[in-house]
């Protein structure tokens, strides 16, 4: 199941920049971003009520449920969008990579969870290897005095992400499943989403074109609806610094796609890049050698 859940993230979330370029255009991204996590809430609503598990949680947990809302569904999308103007998408790429560390840290200090050095190690080389993927990209960017301002909203983003993972972790310690503290997160971020639109005068608009609602159904219900619930599921399942490291995978399968659809040409350095990622992602899954041994000690024989 956990390998399943792993390979479902992997392969929705690498192929939502599809969806997300195809929304480009008339409607402004915020409210792109609303309608996205609005639908994907009522999918989720319907679908708790539909299976008699829709209930309001308790006052301590909504709690929760808001703050992972807001930074899951809401600052993390808009700290990563205005990034995108000053830094390339593969910088933004290597700097959302570093949930993996940043979860790993957060665990320990938030919920005293041992940091696992193969973790880190993986992570770091995962990230070496996004680095070299992404290389031609990041040498043709020019440093301007915008680039440290993409590089801190790239950061927040990447931590707001965080944030939210460490939400999800404590909820489901509580007994919270994700696809209940899902459906009120979204419901919260996208009325969030809404209302700063009203406030900084962004102007109502929607793109009633097959184009659009299709990229959009796309985002709600498998880049949302079904993303979030198995990542975040993960999160709990795995531990949310193993389940990050499939932030460095994203980017490995929307290359593959892109060399598909977009004729992307793999370059030497691209694939020694994608040579580090999957052997970091070996280093974060690989179990340790003591628990092994004394997991084969312990095994009934058959």
């Amino acid at each position: 199941m956990n390998l399943f859940l792993y390979v479902l993230t992997v392969l929705i979330w690498g192929t939502t920049w599809i969806a997300l370029k195809l929304q480009l255009g008339v409607v402004p991204i915020p409210w792109s971003i609303a309608y996205r996590f609005a639908l994907a809430a009522a999918v989720l609503f319907a679908w708790l009520a539909i299976t008699g598990r829709l209930k309001r949680p308790d006052a301590r947990a909504m709690k929760l449920i808001a703050a992972q809302g807001v930074c899951l569904f809401c600052l993390n999308f808009i700290c990563f969008l205005h990034a995108s103007r000053f830094i390339p998408s593969g910088l933004v790429a290597v700097l959302f990579s570093t949930a993996t560390v940043w979860n790993a840290f957060n665990a320990r200090v938030f919920l005293g969870r041992p940091l696992a050095p193969r973790v880190l190690a993986g992570s770091a080389l995962g990230m070496l290897g996004l680095a070299a993927l992404f290389w031609p990209e990041l040498t043709r960017h020019d440093a301007s005095p915008g680039t440290l301002t993409g590089l801190a909203l790239g950061l927040a983003g990447t931590l707001c992400f965080s944030a939210g993972n460490m939400l999800s972790t404590r909820l489901q310690a509580l007994g919270h499943a994700p696809v209940v503290t899902n459906a009120w997160g979204m419901l919260i971020g996208s009325t969030v989403l809404a209302l700063g639109c009203g406030v900084a005068g962004v102007g109502w608009a929607f793109d009633p074109s097959p184009t659009y609602v299709g990229a959009l159904l796309y985002l709600a219900i498998p880049g949302s609806v079904i993303g979030f619930t198995a990542y975040l599921t993960l999160v709990g399942r795995l531990g949310p610094e193993r389940a990050a490291y499939s932030t460095v995978l994203f980017p490995v399968v929307a290359l593959n796609v892109s060399a598909w659809v977009e004729g992307y040409q793999w370059t030497a350095p691209a694939l020694l890049g994608l040579v580090l990622v999957m052997a970091g992602n070996v280093i974060v899954f690989r179990k340790p050698k003591a628990a092994s041994a004394a997991a084969a000690v312990t095994a009934p024989v058959r």
